[in-house]
């Protein structure tokens, strides 16, 4: 008996594609006169038993005639008749068919019927058998097929038909038809469907297409297991949707999230250039060239509108497949040659995007201008070309050119949109960090020149110095160091630190220097300066609004150079040597203290009281003097010389005084060790290092007379300084110096009180000093024609090359210096 009637006229038969189909052909009353292997299978009967026996004994309910005989009639009316059709098995069990009848012709024209039939399946939950879903499955718009057991093809619909034709695909395994890794891909997850019922959703693969090899396309396909009415697994089928769409744009928009966490990681635009090609390689193409204006490699500012073959390019970054960059032809940092035809000359003039989705020798003139670029691209394969403007805020900075090779497919449409906007983003980030390159070089220079150029302790001190830059965003910081001459043959070593980095604290920086400088030529005391110093500083917090120092960092934000941090501070270390004294009065302000090394190589870290940064005014500064042997050595230095993020400063101490120790060294050498022991590395602040060897003057270099207070004293002096230079062989000086004698001890007894001493040494200068008891300061006066007197000072002034007043706990000091003759000087080697 027939259980359901499903009249199909014109029917695809696409549902009888199948292998294991079971075939039977009855004659025009009905009888079975052939009869297959398969329907063997199926309803178990030899050929023996059947043939020649009525088909209609084989339905559940037999004698149904008057069915029987509707179904002839709608077959002879139409093309056939296909249903669903409950049969009897040999053994006794029922089984429900899926048949097709269709009718034929002999040879004799007598009426004939072949009969198809294979076991039904239904849906889970019933109700939708195979013949009902076959015409929609086979128009669907997404590819289906059915597979047995065996991972064979026994249906496929209409999409997968268009892929790969029914005959090569119908009764064979899925490896048989499939690319070897996405059949093996196929095969995994067909085999854990039979093995677990569970389906597989959603795999994704890509694939070139069938129709253009050259195309690549995804996928994605989900495996369904099939069973019978009893629960059996009798095959599966899998749906395959294209979703090439959905995965370009998840692909771009992964490329560009990635690009917007790599690209501009620094504010170094040779490296921004290379995280550009980075990031596009392999997602975008198979090798990536970033030519930038040599312009903008200096920082300096391009002149906008197109650019022609005038300026200079420069390869910054490139990236390949191929490891080593071997299709590259320039190193990064050489200049790049370009010729009037080619896509990145065009495309700098145009100042737009430029594609050539297929390279052809015949075509692409520019290929062939130069023998050697058209050996690398016929070498390695390069197919398609796009070259796009690296453009911000409206000026060229360079071009990025994109090549394919083993990428499947020409660059599109979408492939330009997306370089685009990979280079829009990174010529921002490479505009930044021109800007800040820029900002950085004039800061750097800035502080070049408030250091001293050249330093010099005179016959007192062999100086030499050392300064690190901050390898830092802001590349430039506070530190100073300075070496001042003095009257006396003294000499001022000075190092201090502002706190912070970037181009004001340098600035700051700048002004402490020269205050230091200003109030040194006072010939104040060491505490005394830096209390002068910290009123300084404290009326720069004042007038500034607390920030005189604010630090503009333009690794911050390289646009916005008002970006500031508030001023936390400076310290100091003031020191002042005596080389007729061996005496050294140092103070500071905050600042690390000194290392002093012996000339046995014993390091000594003086106890000296710290002090109050500068700017807080709050507590005094205390001064200490030693006495050096001669050949000791002073060593001052910044924070940034000895600590570091993963070195506190004890450590760096220890360094610091063991490359010290090392006896009977240049400083050079000195200075070589500590350099080599404590810079392992790129500093994170600034480090500044000075070094001074002392030296005292002999006996021989230094006069000194105590003078009573009387008016006929002078004429004794006078005599006394003429005889003393006869000695030194400063003959050419002795009229000048008496006269200088005559004025100063004259002023002394007049105007001051005793004692009084006449002091001369003979140094890089001849030092001519006299000192009293009174603390009244000596004034320069411009005496009338009509005047007597007043002329003295104005002489000496005139005389000498410089002269002044030095205060000291028992009196003052004016002293004068004049330039030595040839061949009479006293001068050491100073390095630095």
């Amino acid at each position: 008996m027939m259980t359901s009637e499903n009249a199909v006229p014109g029917g695809s038969g696409r549902a009888w594609d199948m292998a294991k189909a079971a075939t039977a052909e009855l004659d025009a009353q009905g009888r079975i006169v052939a009869w297959t292997w398969a329907a063997e299978r199926l309803l178990g009967y030899p050929a023996e038993e059947i043939l020649h026996r009525p088909a209609a004994e084989l339905l559940v309910i037999p004698g149904d005639e008057a069915r029987v005989a509707a179904v002839a009639e709608w077959c002879r009316s139409g093309d056939g008749w296909g249903g669903s059709v409950a049969a009897r098995h040999r053994d006794g069990r029922d089984l429900q068919l899926a048949v097709q009848v269709t009718p034929l012709l002999d040879r004799t024209g007598e009426e004939r019927w072949s009969v198809l039939a294979l076991e039904e399946w239904r849906m889970p939950g019933g109700g939708v058998n195979q013949l009902m879903l076959e015409p929609f499955l086979a128009h669907a718009p997404v590819g289906m097929a059915v597979l047995d057991t065996g991972l064979r093809y026994v249906w496929v619909n209409e999409v997968l038909e268009r892929l790969i034709p029914l005959d090569r695909r119908l009764g064979k395994r899925v490896a048989e038809v499939l690319p070897k890794l996405e059949a093996e891909a196929f095969e995994e997850r067909m085999r854990r469907v039979l093995k677990t019922g569970a389906p597989v959703m959603d795999y994704e693969f890509r694939s070139p297409t069938y129709a253009d090899p050259s195309q690549e396309r995804a996928y994605s396909a989900s495996f369904f297991g099939l069973e019978d009415p009893r629960g059996r697994r009798i095959g599966l089928w899998y749906m395959v949707i294209d979703v090439t769409e959905r995965w370009r744009a998840q692909e771009r928009l992964g490329l560009l999230n990635d690009a917007s966490v790599r690209i501009g990681s620094t504010l170094d635009v040779t490296r921004t250039a290379q995280e550009l090609a980075d990031v596009a390689v392999p997602a975008l193409a198979d090798f990536v060239a970033v030519d930038l204006l040599d312009s903008v490699l200096r920082g300096a500012e391009p002149v906008p509108g197109p650019v022609d073959n005038t300026p200079t390019m420069r390869r910054s970054g490139q990236q390949s497949v191929h490891e080593g960059c071997p299709e590259a032809g320039l190193a990064v940092g050489e200049a790049v040659r370009r010729s009037p035809s080619s896509p990145i000359a065009r495309c700098l003039l145009k100042g737009e995007s430029l594609v050539e989705p297929v390279l052809d020798f015949a075509t692409s003139s520019w290929v062939t201008e130069d023998p050697v670029r058209a050996d690398v691209i016929r070498a390695f394969g390069f197919r398609s070309v796009m070259v796009a403007p690296v453009k911000a805020r409206g000026i060229t900075l360079g071009a990025a050119t994109f090549f394919r090779s083993r990428r499947l497919g020409p660059f599109v449409a979408d492939d330009v949109r997306l370089a685009e906007e990979l280079v829009a983003r990174a010529a921002v980030c490479v505009d930044n960090a021109r800007r800040f390159t820029r900002e950085r070089a004039a800061a750097r220079v800035m502080q070049q020149n408030l250091l001293p150029h050249e330093l010099t302790g005179g016959s007192a001190l062999e100086v030499a110095s050392w300064y690190f830059p901050a390898d830092a965003p802001s590349g430039v910081g506070g530190d100073w160091f300075d070496v001042i001459p003095l009257s006396g043959a003294r000499v001022a070593l000075v190092v201090g630190d502002v706190v912070g980095h970037g181009i004001n604290a340098a600035a700051t920086m700048g002004r402490l220097r020269t205050a230091v400088r200003t109030l040194a030529n006072l010939d104040l005391p060491p505490d005394e300066l830096l209390a002068r110093l910290d009123d300084l500083v404290i009326g720069l917090v004042t007038t500034q609004g607390s920030d005189p120092a604010a630090d503009a960092d333009p690794g911050a934000d390289a646009g916005n150079p008002s970006v500031a941090s508030t001023f936390m501070g400076a310290t100091c270390l003031y020191a002042v040597y005596d080389p007729v004294s061996r005496r050294c009065s140092m103070a500071r302000a905050s600042h690390l203290p000194p290392l002093v090394v012996g000339p046995d190589g014993a390091v000594d870290c003086p106890d000296l009281p710290a002090g109050p940064p500068l700017g807080l005014g709050t507590l005094p500064f205390e001064s200490v003097e030693l006495e050096l042997a001669e050949g000791s050595l002073i060593a001052l230095y910044t924070n940034g010389l000895i600590e570091t993020c993963d070195r506190d400063i004890g450590v760096g101490l220890s360094r610091l005084s063991n490359a010290l120790s090392v006896p009977g060294q240049t400083l050079k050498d000195i200075g070589g060790n500590v350099v080599k022991a404590l810079m392992t590395g790129p500093p994170s602040d600034d480090a500044a290092l000075l070094l001074a060897r002392t030296h005292a003057l002999d006996a021989h270099q230094v006069a000194s007379w105590d003078l009573p207070t009387d008016p006929a004293v002078v004429g004794s002096a006078r005599a006394l300084a003429g005889r003393q230079l006869c000695e030194w062989g400063m003959d050419e000086l002795q009229f000048t110096t008496e006269l200088i004698v005559s004025e100063l001890v004259t002023n002394a007894i007049r105007h001051a009180t005793g004692p009084i001493t006449l002091r001369l040494i003979r140094q890089d200068a001849l030092i001519c000093e006299v000192s009293d008891a009174s603390s009244t300061s000596p004034r320069l006066r411009h005496a009338r024609t009509t005047d007597e007197g007043g002329r003295g000072l104005f002489i000496v002034a005139q005389v000498t090359r410089r002269w002044g007043t030095r205060y000291t706990p028992t009196g003052k000091i004016i002293w004068t210096e004049l330039g030595m003759p040839s061949g009479a000087g006293s001068s050491v080697v100073e390095e630095g």
